[in-house]
């Protein structure tokens, strides 16, 4: 039992050191130039050798897709446990959206290498299934957090907007490096005047809605005043 259980581990060692190699791979060369036997480089090991724990490029690229999904979760989970008031909840998101960027930009790669053409062709439809499933959980856990923030605006609405802007402006940041017109932070400060501009949007439409309560209890309460001031009379 013992030697089953070391040679597990050791299995798991080694199919994370792959990913761990797979991740500054794929972030210098891009996924469609991430190669196996790049990674094996990396690792030190053999393309066969790597075969023996991951049978393609695709295995590997879907299991950090898996792993980044599980991150996210996790990471929005913890939000919700905070039960940050509304005026703090959309800070929180948006700086986990960056904290993630900065730990593990090659999530963001990955989720915007999914809208290429053809890119799941051979991934069988129960994994894209699990794929769909699990990432739209995380989807609804980002929307329920936002709803907190405008209640009057479609949490859905809400979700895609952050989650677009930041995969957006993430790829607009390398399409700038890759033109050679990137500057060290600037990614960044683009990204905190892009949220600015969010963040007053939202609290314009939180203080219209309130604006709207207070006025319909003022209007629902002058016939009551008025019917009180004829019974005096």
């Amino acid at each position: 039992m013992a030697v089953a259980d070391r040679r597990k581990r050791e299995r798991m060692a080694r199919r994370q050191a792959i990913l761990t190699a797979a991740r500054g791979v794929l972030m210098s060369r891009g996924v469609r130039g991430t190669t196996t036997k790049e990674i094996a480089e990396q690792c030190e090991l053999s393309e066969a050798t790597l075969f023996f724990y991951f049978q393609s490029k695709d295995e590997i690229l879907l299991s950090l897709l898996f792993e980044s999904i599980e991150f996210w979760g996790k990471g929005l989970d913890a939000i919700a446990a905070k039960a940050l008031p509304p005026a703090q909840m959309l800070d929180a998101v948006w700086q986990f959206h960056e904290s993630v960027y900065v730990e593990h930009p090659e999530y963001y790669v990955i989720s915007a290498f999914l809208a290429q053409p053809q890119v799941l062709e051979n991934v069988s439809a129960e994994v894209k299934e699990a794929i769909a499933r699990s990432s739209g959980e995380n989807f609804r856990r980002l929307a329920k957090l936002l709803e907190q923030t405008s209640p009057t605006e479609p949490a859905a609405a809400l979700a895609d907007l952050i989650w677009s802007l930041f995969l957006g402006l993430t790829i607009s940041e390398a399409a700038r490096t890759n033109l050679g017109h990137g500057k060290p932070g600037q990614g960044r400060k683009v990204r905190a005047r892009a949220f600015e501009v969010v963040k007053r949007g939202f609290e314009a439409a939180a203080a219209g809605s309130a604006g709207k309560a207070r006025a319909g209890r003022t209007s629902s309460a002058e016939p009551a005043e008025r019917a009180t001031k004829a019974r005096a009379l």
